[in-house]
């Protein structure tokens, strides 16, 4: 049996359908692209699996295959809980992409693929930079390549909305998790004008 890695798989993370629409179209024609979906960061489960389903359908549509990890909700929570109150692209946020793709870079090397990306960077509000210094210190300390990306540049994010729209996606309005949900719905009251009685 030939354990040789072929160079052009690509194992690419993603948190929903809207995200990795553009992005799995900038490999599909250079890469062999396995899906994973790894998230155990969103809340609440309904919310988990209505992002799977769409996922799935979409994956049906173009015929990649797609890997489903664990939702292992009590370990992300002891890694990134202590850092709830911090919002969006702060310590909170590295260290659940940091989770995420650990996990990434496990499963690519339990595959056998050659190379991690992840379609976290098409979102306006995620930090590319941090995303990427996570994965090129993983790709040392696993031996499997990563692709670095700011997947919202050269309207990457208005692609991924059109194709959103093309598709009928579901798409989300907070990030995913419960803590990014609070902070949304906070936004969303702020927005609201005081009723008069």
């Amino acid at each position: 049996m030939d354990n040789a890695v072929n160079n052009r798989s690509l194992l690419l993370h993603t948190c929903c359908a809207p995200c990795v629409s553009h992005v799995y179209g900038l490999f599909a024609g250079s890469h062999d692209v396995t899906v994973f979906y790894y998230n155990p960061n969103i809340a609440p489960q309904e919310e988990y699996g209505r992002r799977l389903s769409e996922l799935e359908r979409f994956g049906r549509i173009k015929g990649f295959p797609l890997v489903v990890g664990g939702y292992d909700v009590k370990e992300w929570t002891l890694r990134v809980g202590r850092f709830a109150d911090l919002g969006e692209r702060s310590q909170r946020c590295w260290e659940c992409y940091r989770f995420r793709l650990e996990e990434s870079f496990r499963k690519a090397k339990e595959l056998g693929i050659a190379a991690v990306t992840t379609s976290l960077s098409i979102s306006p509000h995620k930090d590319a930079v941090m995303i990427n210094n996570i994965g090129k210190e993983l790709e040392g300390s696993f031996g499997v390549a990563f692709i670095e990306g700011d997947f919202k540049k050269n309207d990457g994010f208005r692609r991924s909305v059109e194709l959103s729209r093309e598709y009928g996606f579901y798409r989300q309005d907070y990030c995913g998790c419960v803590y990014s949900m609070r902070e949304s719905e906070a936004r969303s009251k702020k927005k609201k004008p005081e009723q008069v009685s």
